[in-house]
């Protein structure tokens, strides 16, 4: 039902008329120093996927690289700890996995997830007059570029990773239940490539209002000083004539191009539905319910910026 075509978060393949599989595989080397922290970030960050389609997670496989001759395997053993309590939290079922050895440390989940053929969301569905919606502040690439560069303390990094950890069942639940019109989840290519991927697989332009993006403590000040991925200026010169900047500021431009880790759900919703949306998401205690900006008729730009 759902393949590589529109850049979705998961494939999708019909069982009968009630059911069809969500799958999806993810894995990055780390991006904190704690290894159970990075194990809960890495697999929140695989659930995700599962998530953004409107689906519920089924069941998990670790993938593993490992050093083994150079670091203790228990370091390896709070990494897959930390895994399996964010995949139980979600209620899903870890089932095994692989493990290669590797120079550097890396990890992450396949995922399988359930959910109903006529009630999947993808990033295809956008329709114009819709509102977008977003359910997690930008930054985390920002502030753990900073924290491997020293620039900031584990305490200033607190946020980032409750963010990072925090899974998205809510916002999934919130966006089936207002019968969202599509969806996807920030990740590598920042909010302003994802939003591009939603426009471009849906035929139509996004604008997304700047200062209405919910950012994190020190985002802005740190971006100033250069603490971004290499991530940013690769998305943005990918988008190139597809992204119309306006007046906004260059360094809050460079942010929400910023890869993000473990982001948030960007939600197109019916603009009379997207104040209950936000009521629910509220409900749902997601870290952000915040309306950031609306769909339009195709344009020029796939991405306006205001």
């Amino acid at each position: 039902m759902v393949g590589s075509q529109h850049f979705d978060d998961a494939g999708v393949y019909k069982l009968d008329a009630s059911t069809a599989l969500v799958q999806t595989l993810d894995f990055f080397p780390p991006l904190v120093d704690d290894p159970y922290t990075f194990g809960r970030i890495a697999a929140t960050n695989s659930l995700s996927d599962v998530y953004a389609m409107g689906a519920r997670p089924l069941t998990a496989m670790n993938i593993v690289g490992f050093p083994d001759k150079e670091l203790d395997l228990d370091i390896l053993g709070e990494i897959l700890r930390g895994g399996s309590e964010r995949v139980a939290a979600s209620g899903a079922v870890l089932a095994g996995g692989h493990s290669v050895r590797d120079a550097e440390i890396k990890y992450g989940l396949s995922v399988t997830g359930i959910v109903h053929p006529d009630r999947i969301l993808t990033n295809e569905g956008a329709r114009t007059g819709d509102k977008l919606v977003l359910t997690k502040p930008i930054g985390s690439g920002v502030l753990t570029s900073a924290a491997k560069a020293d620039k900031i303390s584990q305490d200033q990094l607190a946020e980032a990773i409750d963010v990072m950890i925090d899974l998205n069942r809510g916002a999934s639940e919130a966006a089936i239940e207002v019968d969202a019109s599509a969806a996807t989840d920030i990740t590598g290519f920042g909010l302003i490539g994802h939003a591009h991927e939603l426009a471009a697989a849906s035929g139509v332009t996004v604008t997304i209002e700047t200062a209405c993006v919910p950012l994190l403590t020190q985002t802005i000040e740190l971006a100033k000083r250069g603490l971004l991925t290499r991530a940013y200026a690769s998305t943005l010169n990918y988008l190139k004539a597809q992204l119309d900047c306006g007046k906004v500021d260059e360094t809050l431009v460079h942010v929400l191009a910023d890869a993000q880790t473990s982001g948030g759900l960007l939600i197109a919703v019916a603009a009379n539905h997207a104040d209950r949306l936000v009521t629910k998401l509220k409900e749902n205690q997601t870290r952000s319910a915040a309306i950031i900006g609306s769909v339009e008729k195709q344009a020029q730009h796939t991405v306006v910026l205001k």
